[in-house]
C-alpha cells in the first residue's frame, strides 16, 4: 500500500449554514485501465464495471466510476485492498491490464449543505447539474483535477491529489464562509 503523506488529517474544515466541508477518513483507491472482457473484471472483484463515463456501481464494500472508455477509480477498504489487488493479478495472463493502488495519492473531502453546488460552482467550470445523483466525473476545480462524486442533490465527495490538497480546502472554506455570509 502506497505511503498516506498528506498533511490534512480527517477533521472538519468547515461548517456553516450554507456548506460543511470535511477531509473523509483515507480509503483504498485503485487506478484501473481495461479493455476486453470486463464481465471477466468486474466477476474478479466483485461488482460489475460501468461502461458508460461518469457511471458508478458499488457492491460489497466497493465502488467503482468509470472516468474514460478504458479507466475506472476502485474504491474499497483498507482492509480489501490487497484482496482486490490479487484477484486483479489473477486475470493478467489472460486479460492485460493496468492496477496501480494510488491509496496515498488522494484526499478527499465531503461538501454538503443546501448550498454545496454553489460552493463548488465557485471553482468548476462546467455546469454541475449536468452530473446527476450517483454519477462520477474527473474534472478542474480552481485549475486542479479532481474527481467529484455526486451522492445526492447536496452531498459530494471531491478526490483531490495531497498536493493540492490545502490549496483547495482553503479555496471551499473561503467559499462557504462567503455563502453563509451572504445568507446572514
Amino acid at each position: 500500500m502506497s505511503k498516506h503523506i498528506s498533511s490534512l488529517a480527517p477533521s472538519v474544515v468547515v461548517d456553516t449554514a450554507a456548506a460543511r466541508v470535511a477531509v473523509s477518513q483515507m480509503i483504498g483507491r485503485i487506478s484501473l485501465r481495461a479493455r476486453g472482457d470486463l464481465a471477466a473484471v468486474g466477476q474478479a472483484i466483485g461488482v460489475e464495471l460501468p461502461t458508460q463515463i461518469g457511471a458508478r456501481a458499488k457492491a460489497d464494500g466497493i465502488e467503482v466510476a468509470c472516468l474514460g472508455p478504458d479507466e475506472w477509480t476502485v474504491l474499497v477498504s483498507l482492509g480489501q485492498i490487497e484482496k482486490v489487488e490479487d484477484a486483479l493479478a489473477a486475470l493478467y495472463p489472460s486479460l492485460p491490464h493496468s492496477m496501480t493502488e494510488v491509496t496515498g495519492r488522494e484526499v478527499t473531502f465531503t461538501i454538503e449543505g443546501p448550498q454545496a453546488v454553489e460552493l463548488l460552482s465557485i471553482g468548476a467550470p462546467r455546469d454541475l447539474s449536468t452530473i446527476k445523483v450517483g454519477q462520477a466525473r474527473r474534472m478542474f476545480f480552481d485549475g486542479a483535477t479532481v474527481v467529484l462524486w455526486r451522492d445526492a442533490e447536496t452531498s459530494f465527495r471531491m478526490d483531490v491529489w495531497n498536493s493540492f490538497a490545502s490549496f483547495l480546502a482553503t479555496t471551499l472554506e473561503t467559499g462557504a464562509k462567503e455563502l453563509a455570509a451572504e445568507l446572514a
